[in-house]
């Protein structure tokens, strides 16, 4: 992904694997330049366009053939429909609410396929970021989540959230995971039996 360098991606499994040696909590971080394709969205914009040809011809008053009418409406659906496929005029037709459901959505799903549930002591954390979206999520395991103070990972997420949009993916990155560090660390310190499952470096999906 040309918006993280290897060099970054290193930063952050140092980081990672630094905390992970002095608690027996799991974090895992994943990058994804995107949560979905989007693909419905500009057929759907497209056909809006393509039917908005008669009201227009009619308040013109315009004289209209049908033949050359589907022309027009076929014209003008090919088109919208290649045109909206550009990937930033796409994200800006999508409602921010759609957006942020479907980077939820796969957010909770990493949190699954990366087994963080399977933790012994629910102590697994995600950090998640879907850079299209300007979407970032902090989820936590029930071990973990019942211990630290009310809004701290809203404050992980805002502070992570204001270097995406800035285009400081790996300085988010950092952060977020020292931060989230901090919290395994005082509340599941090191154990010697302790077995590290899960993968310590930057995962891009």
């Amino acid at each position: 992904m040309h918006f993280i360098s290897e060099q970054d991606q290193r930063r952050i499994s140092d980081a990672i694997q630094d905390i992970e040696a002095r608690t027996n909590g799991e974090l895992v971080t994943v990058i994804a330049q995107s949560s979905d394709d989007y693909q419905y969205i500009p057929l759907l914009w497209a056909a809006l366009f393509a039917l908005t040809i008669p009201g227009i011809f009619l308040f013109a008053e315009i004289e209209w053939f049908l033949e050359l009418f589907y022309v027009y409406q076929l014209t003008i659906f090919v088109f919208s429909a290649i045109v909206l496929r550009l990937p930033f005029l796409r994200l800006i037709l999508i409602p921010k609410a759609v957006r942020q459901r479907r980077a939820h959505r796969h957010a909770m799903e990493q949190f699954v396929l990366n087994n963080l549930p399977a933790t012994k002591n629910s102590n697994g954390i995600l950090l998640f970021v879907s850079v299209a979206e300007h979407y970032v999520e902090v989820i936590a395991d029930k071990g973990i989540n019942d211990l630290v103070p009310d809004g701290a990972w809203d404050r992980i997420v805002q502070d992570f959230t204001a270097h995406v949009k800035k285009g400081e993916i790996a300085e988010g990155f950092l952060a977020a995971v020292q931060d989230c560090g901090e919290f395994l660390i005082e509340y599941f310190p090191d154990d010697k039996d302790d077995k590290n499952d899960l993968p310590n470096h930057l995962i891009m999906v």
